[in-house]
């Protein structure tokens, strides 16, 4: 089902055709091109859709909301210097995606969902 998991790509994998399996963390669509970062228990990958690559798959990506569960398949480019996230282990790469498929769509949440880490850094506000 999968190649690889969310968090073990590193620039040393650029080139290499890849699935990945995970919840769409985010969706973003920046003017063109759609960005999503897919999750799973292992990491985060950034992946982005370039309607000039595949338009079935930009087409895929646009309709992905925030935890739907996506199969992805693209290939592993580094990011550009000035666009590498040190404060992610896959930050120094990203996958250019080919195709997605929705395993599972999902209604919003009714809270925000977040990590361990998220949630003590943010303030508890309790009535």
């Amino acid at each position: 089902m999968r190649t690889h998991t969310c968090g073990e790509l590193r620039p040393e994998h650029a080139g290499q055709t890849v699935t990945l399996c995970g919840w769409a963390d985010t969706v973003r669509d920046h003017g063109g091109l759609i960005f999503i970062d897919l999750r799973d228990r292992y990491g985060l990958t950034q992946v982005t859709f370039d309607p000039r690559d595949s338009q079935a798959a930009w087409d895929a990506a646009q309709a992905a909301r925030g935890e739907y569960v996506l199969r992805i398949t693209g290939v592993v480019q580094p990011r550009p210097p000035e666009m590498v996230n040190p404060k992610l282990a896959t930050g120094g790469i990203e996958i250019r995606g080919a195709a997605i498929e929705a395993l599972n769509r999902a209604q919003p949440p009714p809270f925000p969902l977040e990590d361990e880490k998220a949630k003590k850094k943010s303030p508890r506000i309790c009535a």
